[in-house]
């Protein structure tokens, strides 16, 4: 049963900002900025020491630049720069001399590396369920506020199916070669992806003209709420002021210990690695999870209780008006009822969702789908049985004309009364979250 949205308006920035309100950001350590300002001057003095790579170059250049401005932005670079980190940090990529520990010190000094790489390993594991989760959650609570029918489950359908699409593409582009960098530039074009599918549902826009009557029923309170949610002056902006400052930091340190440790492994020959570096970066790495990780789990309990959308306790969870898309019917006794439905291309899907109306006196019905050939031949798609009721829909594989067939033709004496809707709806992308996070 779908939430009621009578009487409901989109969630406005001045209301977030009153929500806000009741969850001040903690404070950060002051050794965020002072520890990052020495990674920095160090990482400047083994820069001017030498020739750099291109790569190194590059990551100078991004340390300058200040971080991007939305909050989950920020948060796939830091996953990104983790990892990054990670790897620099595996014995395979240590430099020659330390992975022959040569020396007490080498051997010190590839315990504290082994050390951080299983620290930074769990904290990138607690972002990627954070990111996970709280895309399940707002995915979810939107789903709550969809009509209850086929529409609904096909929509879930498609997300699933997107999702493996997305996932194959990230594993293609790994078995190619693809760099950490090339990965996660792939999964934020797939993140802005899903934001332009979202806009595109709450404008019926792009792909989704073809869906208009597909979308019959869906709240406009929630085609309202995801066209316009992440607008550069929506209400994620309010949230953007609010925390992205705390994150910026933690972006930009985690930058410069990542542009340290490259410069350090690089340069390794020219100049010997010192235990007081490794002090250090152990100081900053340590800093940096403990605030990175305070710093989820506030933004965590923000976001799972931010009311973007207004739950059932406070709005009351009614049924929502049957829609003008169901059709009624009378089938005699000895008769059939049926439908046919064209669709035009492959991976479409054919939805329905019947009941008998009280009244009828026998309290089933027959139902069954065949796909009708141009040539006219038929094949059983969904087999013969007898329903109360059913609600269900199978993804195409062949273009033309599908039949579904309400069989009355078993009952000698009793007419029974159909209520009905069916659809063929085109091949469309997920309606997945891409609410800011």
């Amino acid at each position: 049963m779908a939430l009621s949205t009578e009487g409901l308006v989109p969630i406005t920035r001045a209301f977030l900002a009153r929500y806000y309100d009741k969850y001040p950001v903690p404070p950060m350590s002051e050794d965020v900025a002072r520890i990052t300002a020495e990674l920095r001057e160090l990482s400047n003095g083994l820069a001017s020491e030498c020739l750099l790579t291109s790569g190194e170059k590059l990551l100078l250049e991004e340390v300058d630049q200040p971080p991007a401005h939305k909050i989950d932005e920020n948060l796939w670079k830091n996953r990104e720069n983790i990892e990054e980190i990670i790897s620099l940090l595996k014995e395979v990529h240590r430099p020659r001399m330390l992975q022959q520990k040569t020396t007490p010190e080498d051997v010190d000094i590839t315990a504290t590396l082994g050390e951080l790489e299983v620290k930074l390993r769990s904290t990138l594991k607690i972002l990627e369920t954070f990111q996970q989760r709280h895309a399940d959650n707002v995915f979810n609570i939107v789903m709550t506020y969809m009509p209850q029918d086929f529409r609904g489950s096909l929509i879930r359908q498609q997300r699933e199916r997107s999702e493996r699409n997305r996932q194959a593409e990230v594993d293609a582009l790994v078995n190619s070669g693809g760099s950490i960098h090339d990965r996660y530039d792939l999964l934020w074009q797939q993140q802005m992806e899903r934001r332009r599918q979202l806009a595109q549902l709450g404008s019926a826009t792009g792909v989704y003209k073809t869906l208009v009557k597909y979308l019959v029923g869906v709240p406009q309170v929630l085609l309202d709420f995801i066209c316009q949610i992440n607008d550069d002056q929506g209400p994620m902006e309010e949230q953007r002021q609010r925390y992205g400052p705390s994150l910026y930091k933690l972006t930009n340190m985690v930058l410069t210990i990542r542009l340290f440790v490259l410069l350090l492994w690089g340069h390794f020959e020219e100049k010997k690695i010192q235990m007081d570096q490794i002090s250090l970066l152990q100081q900053a790495v340590h800093l940096y999870i403990s605030e990175f990780e305070k710093f989820i789990k506030f933004i965590g309990e923000v976001f799972a209780n931010s009311p973007f959308f207004i739950k059932a306790e406070d709005a009351g969870a009614i049924e929502l008006r049957k829609s003008d898309d169901y059709k009624e019917t009378i089938i005699p006794a000895g008769k059939t009822h049926e439908i046919t439905l064209a669709v035009e291309s492959v991976n479409s899907y054919i939805a329905w969702d019947f009941s008998l109306i009280q009244g009828s006196l026998s309290l089933d019905i027959g139902f069954h789908v065949e796909y009708v050939s141009p040539s006219g031949e038929t094949t059983l798609i969904l087999p013969y049985k007898r329903y109360e009721s059913d609600q269900g829909n199978f993804c195409t594989v062949l273009a033309g004309s599908y039949k579904l067939v309400w069989d009355n033709s078993y009952s000698t004496f009793f007419k029974k009364s159909l209520r009905y809707k069916v659809d063929a709806v085109p091949p469309v992308a997920d309606t997945s979250e891409s609410v800011e996070s």
